[in-house]
Order: C-alpha cells, then sequence, then structure tokens
C-alpha cells in the first residue's frame, strides 16, 4: 500500500457523489427531440466519464463541433437547474476533512465543466477543501488520457507513488492509473471487473467500505 500518503484527489460525478441518475435524466430530456432513448447501458458505455462534446458528436455526427458544444452547455444548465441540492457519497466529507487535519494535499479532477464542478461541490458541501480543481476541458484533453491526473499532480507539488486517487468510471481509472497513482475504483455506477481491468489497485462501494482500512486515509 502506500505510505506516506501526501494527497488525495477525487472525480467528482459518482465518486464525491452519485450524480449520475440526474446526468442520464437530464441527457434523456436534452436528446429526445432527435429520437434518441437513453438506455442504461448505452450511458455507462458511451456518457461516463466522457467529455460533453465527444458524447455528442459520437451520438450526433451530423452536428459541427460548435453545435455539440452548444447542446452540452443546455443540458449542463438543465442539470444545474434540478440539483439545488445534493448529497456527498457516504464518508466521503469525514474523509476529506481527516486529511485536511492530517496536513494532506486534496485535488479534484473532474471532466464535468467548471461551472458544474463548481454547482455541485457547493451543492454537497465541498466547496472550500480544495488545494487544486483541475477541470479537463480548461487544460485541452480529457480522461482517459492521464493529462489532468498529471496536471493535479503537479499543482499540489506531489509524487504519484505518494497519493491516492478516487473515481468511479473505467475511463478515470485509466487517466489515472495512467498518471502512476494508485487508483480506488468505486462502485457507485460501474461493476467493479470494469474497474480492476482498467487498473484500479483496490474495489470499494464508498467511503465507508471496510476494503479502505489498509490504506489509513
Amino acid at each position: 500500500m502506500i505510505s506516506p500518503i501526501d494527497g488525495l484527489l477525487f472525480d467528482l460525478d459518482g465518486t464525491l457523489v452519485d450524480s449520475d441518475p440526474m446526468h442520464k435524466q437530464t441527457w434523456g430530456s436534452v436528446l429526445a427531440r432527435f429520437g434518441i432513448a437513453l438506455d442504461d447501458e448505452t450511458y455507462r458505455r458511451d456518457f461516463s466519464g466522457r467529455l460533453n462534446p465527444d458524447i455528442v458528436a459520437r451520438l450526433l455526427p451530423q452536428l459541427d463541433r460548435a453545435a455539440c458544444v452548444a447542446l452540452g452547455v443546455e443540458k449542463e444548465a438543465l442539470f444545474r437547474d434540478l440539483t439545488p441540492r445534493l448529497d456527498p457519497l457516504p464518508g466521503a466529507a469525514p474523509l476529506i476533512e481527516r486529511a485536511r487535519q492530517r496536513g494532506r494535499k486534496l485535488a479534484l479532477v473532474t471532466n464535468a465543466p467548471r461551472l458544474n464542478a463548481l454547482h455541485m461541490l457547493r451543492a454537497i458541501g465541498l466547496a472550500d477543501v480544495w488545494d487544486a480543481i483541475v477541470v479537463a476541458e480548461e487544460i485541452g484533453v480529457g480522461k482517459p488520457d492521464p493529462a489532468p491526473y498529471l496536471a493535479g499532480l503537479e499543482r499540489l507539488g506531489i509524487a504519484a507513488e505518494r497519493a491516492v486517487a478516487f473515481e468511479d468510471s473505467a475511463t478515470g481509472v485509466q487517466a489515472a492509473a495512467g498518471a502512476g497513482i494508485f487508483t480506488v475504483g468505486l462502485t457507485t455506477s460501474h461493476a467493479a471487473e470494469g474497474l480492476t481491468g482498467s487498473g484500479a489497485r483496490l474495489i470499494a462501494r464508498d467511503f465507508e467500505d471496510p476494503a479502505l482500512a489498509p490504506l489509513r486515509l
């Protein structure tokens, strides 16, 4: 296991908050006018952990890039309207508070647009705890590329081998593991097998899972 731990890096959607049901609902509303019916398997395969313009381009190749971006913006505005309050994943807030007390640095690393990320952090009461917030679209490439996590390590000033990352999607796990970080896969929205196959070193259902005990977080 990791010892000592200098920093923790967290994904947001599906990791700090189980937001996927509301994301699926809002995507379904936006895409319905194009005749696209969104089922659970399609959402898990083509949406979770990906950047919005890439999602739209895959489903609606007839749209140009500007239209793809605009549709994603519309969807996220609807999501924010529908989620004034959200509950963090069990154990997330206490774990983050312990980390702060122990002097560990904290980074959020997300494919979500900044407006959404800040909205969700406020909605779960974790807006002011971060040493760094890395928004993938602002660095030009999203997960599964490791670049967002490499940026997170750089901004925290810590080495990959002294960090732990938490992710819930295959693309997110690939990004964190690809950056050389010990990665915990949370089974909020994806099966353990897919997370392990993508590079997760440990699997947990949430931040209260006894499986995390060996990390001494």
